[in-house]
């Protein structure tokens, strides 16, 4: 990743997937885990900043159009219309000094018995597809984690304040611990899967201590 993308914005890229935002569907008699459009959509204001990064559809090409009939059984069966469209997308990131680019290509398909909107369904798939492609080569915020059958950087559910206060006091005196402000932030990032797993206002305290620390180096004039 590009060293232009501010601490924060890095942190985010490298965090787990949060799984409470991973959607199921069936597909070819199995199920898919995804991420939805509106959620990569809010990821990316976020994490770049509004105004910050940029869509855009560089390919909508039509790959099929026939007749089908829709419903299922008699008398729900009815003559319809069968399309669909590869996109190819490309998203743009204004970090720093410097222009990111990804793209991504997907698929749409659109069933209906009006043929104009079978074909807004199908585009619109694609593009919503093609985008989440481009969007995840920026990391598992994005679904990344998804595409690892071990699962592995999809985040652990927090535990409860029972399960985790010695976790919690173990973390706090590792962050006491630390000399300088670059090492509180490499302290950070070796220990980001335990913090995560904290309750909110537990990983909220320990960030407000980390910021309490540097703010105070930083006024007396202690270099990091």
């Amino acid at each position: 990743m590009p060293h232009s993308f501010g601490e924060d914005q890095l942190d985010h890229l490298e965090n787990t997937l949060d799984p409470s935002v991973v959607a199921n569907r069936k597909q070819g008699g199995t199920q898919v885990a995804y991420i939805q459009a509106w959620h990569a959509i809010a990821e990316a204001n976020r994490i770049f900043g509004f105004g910050e990064w940029d869509r855009e559809t560089v390919e909508m090409r039509m790959v099929q159009e026939c007749e089908t009939i829709i419903g299922k059984g008699k008398p729900y069966e009815k003559p319809g219309f069968k399309v669909s469209y590869v996109a190819r997308v490309r998203i743009t990131v204004r970090a720093g000094d410097q222009i990111v680019t990804r793209e991504g290509t997907g698929a749409g398909h659109g069933i209906d018995a009006d043929m104009g909107q079978a074909h807004e369904s199908a585009t619109k798939e694609a593009e919503s597809d093609a985008m989440k492609r481009a969007l995840m080569m920026f990391g598992n915020p994005f679904g990344l984690a998804l595409y690892d059958s071990s699962r592995a950087n999809v985040k652990t559910p927090r535990e409860s304040k029972a399960n985790s206060r010695g976790l919690f006091e173990a973390l706090q005196s590792g962050i006491r611990s630390q000399a300088n402000e670059d090492a509180i932030r490499n302290w950070w990032k070796s220990n980001l899967q335990d913090i995560r797993s904290l309750p909110q206002d537990w990983e909220e305290q320990l960030s407000e201590m980390g910021a309490d620390m540097i703010a105070k180096w930083n006024d007396h004039g202690i270099a990091a």
